[in-house]
């Protein structure tokens, strides 16, 4: 049983940041509204979760880590109108195989708390203890009954980026809950939970990229897809800025990153790839999140509409919006007839600052060679 238990747990908890989803996905399936995240040494030395969520009744403590048990479905009907992020009851179970896992826990109706300590998967200790309403999950020694996984791991610094990329992703995704992740004492996100995901985008990302988004939101019947993209200024050599979000869950699709790039083309230079921050909400018998153990891939049944749904969307958004950036605050408008060459403004491009005709060539040609000594000198 014990291999047992370690072999399942390698398909659920791959490193610290995969204990660190796991348990804050149950929070916030948990109803909570602020949650709270402490690791040091990457992880693998302590990873602290912390909700304010309805918390476990402590007659089911025992229950919640034995292997394949979960409050989220009864039946296996139910798996194709699953609403929480959580379902599979694998989590707890997994991750108690492989640390020493301390539970702290009340709910609103009990007068006192439980502490519940498991080692291993093996119970040591269970006792009454003061604590406000909600879950604090305390994770020590990561793998260390498993030292071979523990060897694969890469340095500290690699493995809290690691968490810190899943700690982004879950914000983004509930700009509604107020989400705080601290390393090693450092504090490095930190959201109000007021429900704006501008706000989201502006503490995570800063201002460069929050100075250049623009707003989606269409509906195409059953599909709804909402959410922030940036203007094409906004490029990286990699996909790790293009989030999007299927009921709340945080994805990899090929398909949605086609149509994402789909929709950039013509804006933005091969081989760079745009930011995005998209919801999508999609009725439950449209797609399978169930082919994953991490739930990080999906199927849908009708590609082609998701497909276009998606590409409309964005290029909607695109074309509704100003992509020039701006050169100066103080711009006049041009007029075509005696404009001094060294105040012609050069953001528009010679086809609109000549847009009644021909540019007379010798203008024409200074202006080229204004711009190259511009070049030089930035």
């Amino acid at each position: 049983q014990d291999t047992i238990n370690k072999i399942a747990a390698g398909e659920v908890v791959e490193r610290p940041s995969s204990v660190v989803k796991e348990l804050v996905e149950n929070s916030i399936d948990a109803g909570a509204t602020a949650v709270s995240v402490t690791i040091a040494g990457g992880g693998t030395t302590q990873i602290r979760v912390t909700d304010n969520g309805t918390g476990f009744d402590r007659d089911d403590l025992d229950i919640a880590f034995q292997k394949n048990t979960t409050s989220k479905i009864r039946c296996a009907e139910d798996l194709m109108s699953v609403q929480s992020l959580g379902f599979r009851g694998e989590a707890l179970s997994s991750i108690a195989a492989v640390s020493k896992l301390e539970l702290i826990t009340k709910t609103k109706n009990e007068l006192i708390g439980t502490r519940y300590i498991i080692h291993g998967g093996v119970k040591q200790e269970e006792q009454e203890v003061g604590c406000p309403d909600g879950t604090t999950f305390v994770v020590n020694d990561l793998f260390y009954n498993t030292p071979v996984r523990r060897k694969f791991l890469k340095s500290a610094m690699t493995e809290a980026g690691y968490v810190n990329d899943v700690m982004e992703r879950i914000a983004l995704s509930n700009p509604n809950v107020s989400i705080k992740f601290t390393n090693n004492g450092k504090l490095i996100i930190n959201t109000s939970g007021n429900g704006k995901l501008s706000d989201v985008v502006y503490g995570i990302y800063g201002r460069e990229i929050a100075a250049e988004l623009c707003e989606v939101n269409k509906t195409a019947g059953e599909l709804s897809i909402h959410g922030l993209i940036a203007k094409p200024v906004i490029a990286r050599g990699n996909r790790n800025f293009e989030n999007y979000f299927l009921n709340g869950r945080y994805i990899k699709n090929p398909l949605i990153s086609k149509a994402i790039e789909e929709a950039y083309r013509g804006y933005m230079m091969q081989n760079k790839y745009p930011f995005t921050a998209l919801m999508l909400h999609i009725p439950n018998e449209m797609f399978d999140v169930n082919v994953h153990p991490a739930k990080l891939e999906v199927r849908f049944v009708e590609e082609n509409k998701i497909f276009k749904a998606v590409y409309h969307a964005i290029k909607n958004a695109l074309l509704g919006n100003d992509l020039v950036a701006e050169s100066s605050a103080d711009e006049k408008p041009l007029e075509r007839e005696n404009v001094p060459v060294s105040n012609t403004p050069i953001k528009k491009g010679l086809f609109e600052i000549f847009r009644g005709g021909k540019a007379d060539k010798a203008v024409e040609e200074n202006i080229k060679e204004e711009n190259n000594l511009r070049k030089l000198q930035n």
